[in-house]
């Protein structure tokens, strides 16, 4: 299949549109990309004292500025193998701590992300329980998505064996994250296993679902995350295939893009080796996390997996605007940027894995 090109030179335009699976290859780097200068907010937000987040995979903002953190904390009573993961926080706009949501929760064992609708209800993506959660503003339940596996049958995690196991309408396995169209339906990004978008109406009612295992378009090796634009299109974060798919909402395929921007030869990984050579290549631009900014003009913020660890604005049509941060400890660097939330083109919350944080970011 013939990679789509758009016009202008890769080099300067930034954008490569593929239908193959995509590995860095000498003279497709997108060069000339332009660093953004931001500020980090220093102790955003204010945790209480005795207070510490875990891992921070998630992280939303609903329409009164509030911030809302899914983070790996509170399994200090487990088991140091399969604990459970999993607070839901509230934050004032300013970072003052309001509440915990879903206290002990039954549906709460590995956090993996947080989304707020139109309606400032809040929806919580659990992979440990194979769940999707939604409260309403005031933090009560109304609906469930999938059911966890019972103790009482000897619950064990799911392996990852090839082929995987068929999966199941209105189930899921090890999901990653949530979004909706203009009409409220809901499309849930299952992720880890079953490589595949499920849809619901509105009423919570399954429709249908696309995808499976594998690199053509249209097949997903690890689904991360998903967003929808003001026209409906619903882009895929397909991370282990290094793109984005775009779709329109019955699951038909659309184009795919891939970012490429060479890192810093000087930065090294937070964590373990510092890849080179063709890993180096998979792991540039994987996309971990995405969102789209609100209003009529609409920009793509994503999230790099831990290493190079940046994030990247880019336009809708694929092409990268600028580049903001690189990978390490200190503020304004970052190593797990697992989530974003942007509630405007200025304004952008990380969530970080591997740094246990969420960094509030000012872009000028």
């Amino acid at each position: 299949m013939k990679a789509l090109i758009s016009a202008g030179s890769v080099l300067t335009a930034g954008l490569v549109l593929l239908a193959t699976p995509f590995l860095l290859q000498p003279g497709l780097a997108q060069e000339g990309v332009p660093q953004i200068a931001f500020e980090s907010v220093a102790d955003f937000p204010k945790l209480l004292d005795g207070m510490n987040f875990g891992e921070v995979p998630g992280v939303a903002v609903n329409s009164k500025g509030h911030v809302f953190v899914f983070t790996r904390s509170n399994s200090a009573s487990g088991p140091a193998y399969g604990p459970t993961a999993a607070q839901l926080l509230e934050f004032t706009a300013e970072g003052e701590f309001i509440r915990e949501i879903g206290k002990g929760l039954y549906a709460w064992a590995f956090a993996h992300s947080v989304r707020i609708d139109k309606d400032d209800n809040i929806w919580a993506i659990d992979k440990g329980s194979d769940m999707v959660v939604k409260f309403n503003p005031a933090g009560r339940v109304q609906w469930v998505f999938g059911r966890r596996k019972e103790s009482a049958d000897n619950a064990q995690p799911w392996e990852h064996v090839n082929p995987p196991l068929p999966p199941i309408d209105g189930m899921f396995r090890e999901p990653t994250d949530v979004a909706w169209d203009s009409k409220g339906n809901i499309y849930i990004s299952d992720g880890y296993i079953n490589s595949r978008v499920a849809k619901f109406d509105a009423h919570g009612q399954w429709v249908k679902s696309w995808g499976e295992p594998g690199t053509g378009p249209g097949q997903f090796h690890l689904p991360h995350a998903i967003a929808i634009d003001n026209d409906d299109n619903v882009y895929v974060g397909d991370r282990s295939n290094h793109r984005i798919q775009v779709f329109d909402t019955e699951g038909k395929f659309l184009r795919m893009f891939s970012i490429t921007v060479p890192p810093d030869a000087a930065t090294r990984a937070v964590y373990g080796n510092t890849p080179t050579g063709e890993r180096l290549a998979q792991v540039i631009g994987q996309p971990n996390s995405i969102c789209i900014t609100p209003g009529p003009k609409q920009v793509m913020f994503v999230g790099e997996s831990t290493y190079p660890g940046r994030i990247f604005k880019v336009a809708l049509d694929g092409k990268v605007l600028g580049v903001i941060g690189k990978s390490g400890r200190e503020l304004k660097e970052f190593s797990g940027a697992h989530a974003l939330a942007c509630p405007s083109e200025n304004l952008i919350y990380a969530a970080e894995t591997a740094n246990w944080r969420v960094q509030k970011l000012i872009l000028h």
